[in-house]
């Protein structure tokens, strides 16, 4: 079952935030049909822009990356004015990510994003590996999650979906997912990168396939524990038989984030490879 069949709305595979930038560095790389009906998440959205962290801001390590980016994007003004028209013409589905300091900032950002033509949801970041989102608002348990997944969904049409993006922790990731869904959400994504370090020592997230085994755990239990809930998987999904793990553990659909790095046609592939008419054995090339 895949989240289009849950009422999300969405397919089975979707550009990760902040994986497809605007999502003009991946147009040419999506075959003769560009980015029509893609399930874009955008890098997570701030109301005020944010300048990044300092770098080096990513590397690569034995099966994925380290990095502490410090969600840089243009701040809410610029990303209406736009990047989400861009999209929208593009044919894009456009799911915002969002953070903020507060939860009266996420709330304000859900609801001015509500009345913006063509986002057709919200994803949630409240996952982010420790302080490698620095100015974050803290979010340290479940019940903190479920405070701003409550606070975004009172300001945005039940009609739309909300993800919650929550890091992949074996010991609280069904607790944080069920309090979520309880708050509104529509579906969790598990998950974000896990906290980890550069070899200088500076704070950063491990992401890739070398935190596909966590994530996959985190995804099975709570596709066991709350089999009603919408689960998509996201680390390390880079082919068919990566996004097969995930849709095998009971995720309804996945994220596709690292690889585009290494290979920004990963999407299209998947596109095609887990479409309805695909044998699910078939393999990508």
């Amino acid at each position: 079952m895949t989240a289009l069949d849950h009422g999300l709305g969405l397919g089975p595979v979707m550009v990760a935030a902040g994986c497809g930038g605007t999502g003009r560095e991946l147009a040419s790389y999506c075959g003769p049909g560009g980015l029509d009906g893609l399930d874009f998440v955008t890098r997570s959205i701030t109301l005020d822009p944010r300048a990044g962290g300092p770098g080096p801001r990513i590397e690569e390590v034995p099966g994925g990356l380290v990095n502490a980016v410090g969600l840089p994007n243009p701040g809410l003004e610029h990303f209406l004015a736009t990047e989400l028209p861009w999209l929208v013409r593009a044919g894009v589905r456009v799911i915002v990510s969002i953070a903020g300091a507060t939860m009266g900032e996420y709330a304000d950002l859900a609801r001015r994003l509500s009345r913006a033509p063509g986002v057709a949801g919200l994803e949630v970041n409240v996952g982010a590996p420790d302080d490698a989102g620095a100015g974050l608002f803290e979010v340290r348990e479940p019940y903190h999650s479920a405070s701003v997944i409550s606070a975004v969904r009172r300001e945005f049409p039940v009609d739309r979906p909300v993800l919650a993006k929550l890091r992949p922790d074996v010991s609280r990731i069904v607790e944080g997912a069920r309090s979520c869904h309880e708050a509104g959400a529509s579906a969790v994504v598990v998950g974000n990168a896990v906290p980890a370090a550069f070899r200088d020592g500076r704070s950063g997230g491990l992401s890739g396939p070398a935190v596909a085994p966590v994530a996959l755990r985190c995804v099975a239990e709570v596709a066991r524990v709350l089999p009603e809930l919408p689960v998509i998987g996201c680390g390390g999904v880079h082919d068919l038989r990566s996004a097969n793990a995930y849709l095998d553990a009971g995720a309804t659909g996945v994220q596709v984030g690292t690889a585009l790095l290494h290979d920004p046609t990963t999407v299209a592939r998947l596109r095609v490879a887990l479409a309805p008419h695909t044998s699910p054995n078939e393999e990508t090339r």
